[in-house]
């Protein structure tokens, strides 16, 4: 039998050690906080099983760091899921004209995670370009060590 908490944590200590590289990328913070935030949207689309090779996809299309907005996609991980796709289609069922049957559930889980993504996107671009600008600015030393003073 698989140890679920030892799975959980281990896919989170990979989504953070994959975070940590994104903020060392050579791109300038608003390109990465793009691309980041690009990868959030994806991952809150209805395509699930299909969203990294999307995300890949659409960095490629539009010259944006792959490493970053694969990053971006996976920071949706699984156990928030059926909070995104339930706030989707509450968002989404009150949006379309009859939510009933196939077609327009689909249509309001559609219309509802294109809304939930573009919030989402829009809060991870303000944080990572906040965050990464930062520790730029202050040079973004090693964990546990501290910055160099200045002295004037």
């Amino acid at each position: 039998m698989y140890n679920y908490s030892t799975l959980m944590a281990g896919y989170i200590r990979r989504i953070l050690e994959r975070f940590r590289a994104v903020l060392h990328l050579d791109d300038p913070p608003r390109r990465i906080a793009l691309a980041l935030a690009v990868g959030v949207f994806i991952s809150c689309t209805p395509f699930y099983g299909l969203q990294t090779v999307l995300s890949i996809l659409v960095a490629t299309v539009f010259g944006l760091n792959k490493a970053a907005t694969v990053t971006g996609t996976w920071l949706n991980l699984p156990w928030f899921t059926p909070l995104v796709y339930s706030a989707g289609l509450a968002i989404g069922g009150r949006l379309v004209a009859d939510p009933r049957g196939f077609q327009g559930v689909s249509a309001a889980l559609l219309l509802g995670t294109t809304i939930v993504g573009i919030l989402a996107a829009a809060a991870t671009y303000l944080v990572a370009f906040g965050v990464i600008s930062h520790r730029r600015r202050r040079g973004s030393p090693a964990r546990g060590t501290r910055a160099p003073r200045r002295v004037a």
